[in-house]
């Protein structure tokens, strides 16, 4: 799992993103990877990918590679703490720059840098991720996010009616601190609801976080397991994983929720939690339309075909991301030593063809980032640093990061052959998907 939360300094700028004259709203198209919305933003020229954060106040960049050239202008150093068991890190403020998403343009974003190389999304993601973009575009429209057909529009406020209908539902939205909050409710093991206030984070891939507090009655339910939950800006962050008996926003209900408790530990650049008790992540926000209204304090509900997806669930134990590159060898003749026809398809984007009879491509390596202790892929001798060569004889290589991770975590019950390199050696690793909390 991948998830962001950044913690920034508020700055007093006058930054605001315009439509041309006329226009409604402008829409604009994203990828879902992973529970998160990554939307392509061109800064001072340079097209990259954003991840749309609501966890966050201005943009971050921080994936910049040595084949990456963009001007930044009005440069400044500061020093950014965020979630994290590290300390804080070194970054660069940056003014007037020009950020367009779709025909939707600021003229003057402020903009801060983060130079640390370990700080990078696009191994666990599989695609390039640049940075987050969160506050700025929910504060100057009125902000659409479907996530089954997979576009934002981003809607004037003078233009936009709300729609009402009996499907939808609009719950208050409270904005404390450029931060989006709403109010919801949980039933854990007691099945006694328990109200909460959760920040809405698009930014986090995760389903629910909630703060254990005994005395308002959110304790950690017994069935729980250590996990990684996610990155942040100052480090990794781990706490337990459970799941509830439902959580209600408003009508609407999920049962058999997923989760997590972190660790306040890292939590220490929070000064105060307010009357905060949480957060409600990309699992949770993925089921829904929604429309963010910040001028009106609004939140538009209607449920989509996601809504009653089961959770997911790490029932291997184990980590991916990518991990440079590899060569991989390909007949194009069958046994007979016929050719056969080349439909020119590779996931590798550069390919070498030997006598029209073998292709040789070079894809993304695959490799187990990290493994979760007594889990069946522990249990079977996964370890940190194998390459994944094939999943139930699917060479991986044909599929996308996530695909695979679905392949690897499927049901309950399922069988799971893994076909591994380690030190250059092919080894076959057998293991059942079981069911974390039985």
């Amino acid at each position: 799992m991948v998830f962001l939360i950044w913690c920034c300094p508020v700055l007093l700028f006058s930054q605001n993103y315009e439509l041309p004259t006329g226009e409604k709203y402008q829409k604009v198209k994203f990828k879902l990877v992973n529970n998160l919305i990554i939307v392509p933003v061109e800064v001072n020229g340079t097209k990259l990918s954003f991840i749309l954060d609501s966890g966050v106040n201005k943009p971050i960049l921080f994936n910049l590679s040595d084949k990456d050239s963009i001007q930044i202008n009005n440069v400044s150093e500061i020093a950014i703490k965020g979630l994290g068991d590290g300390e804080a890190i070194d970054a660069l403020s940056s003014s007037a720059n020009i950020f367009k998403i779709g025909k939707a343009v600021n003229y003057d974003q402020l903009l801060y840098v983060v130079m640390d190389r370990e700080l990078n999304l696009s191994p666990r993601l599989g695609i390039p991720v640049h940075g987050i973009i969160g506050y700025d575009l929910f504060r100057d429209f009125v902000v659409e996010v479907n996530y089954t057909s997979k576009y934002l529009k981003l809607h004037s406020h003078n233009l936009y009616r709300t729609q009402k209908n009996a499907r939808t539902q609009i719950l208050p939205l409270h904005i404390v601190k450029n931060k989006a909050y709403v109010q919801g409710k949980v039933f854990l093991e007691n099945k006694h609801s328990i109200p909460v206030k959760l920040l809405i984070d698009s930014g986090s891939s995760d389903a629910i976080w909630l703060f254990e507090n005994i005395e308002k009655g959110l304790g950690i339910p017994k069935n729980n397991y250590e996990d990684f939950l996610g990155q942040g800006l100052s480090g990794s962050i781990f706490g337990k994983r459970t799941k509830i008996d439902r959580i209600s926003l408003g009508n609407f209900q999920l049962k058999d929720a997923k989760v997590a408790f972190p660790d306040l530990q890292y939590f220490k650049s929070i000064t105060s939690f307010g009357d905060r008790n949480g957060s409600l992540g990309g699992e949770v926000l993925k089921r829904f339309t929604l429309v963010f209204n910040y001028d009106a304090g609004t939140l538009s509900l209607r449920k989509n075909a996601l809504f009653n997806r089961p959770f997911d669930f790490n029932l291997s134990g184990i980590d991916l991301q990518h991990n440079g590159v590899r060569y991989i060898s390909e007949s194009l003749a069958d046994a007979r030593g016929v050719v056969i026809k080349d439909d020119g398809q590779s996931f590798g984007n550069v390919q070498l063809l030997f006598e029209n009879r073998t292709r040789l491509s070079v894809v993304p390596e695959i490799v187990v980032s990290g493994i979760r202790a007594g889990s069946p892929g522990h249990k079977a001798g996964l370890q940190e640093g194998d390459v994944i060569l094939a999943v139930n004889g699917k060479k991986v290589h044909n599929y996308k990061l996530q695909q695979i991770l679905h392949l690897l975590n499927e049901k309950e019950g399922k069988r799971i052959k893994v076909l591994i390199e380690r030190y250059q050696k092919d080894m076959l690793l057998t293991y059942v998907l079981k069911d974390v909390f039985k």
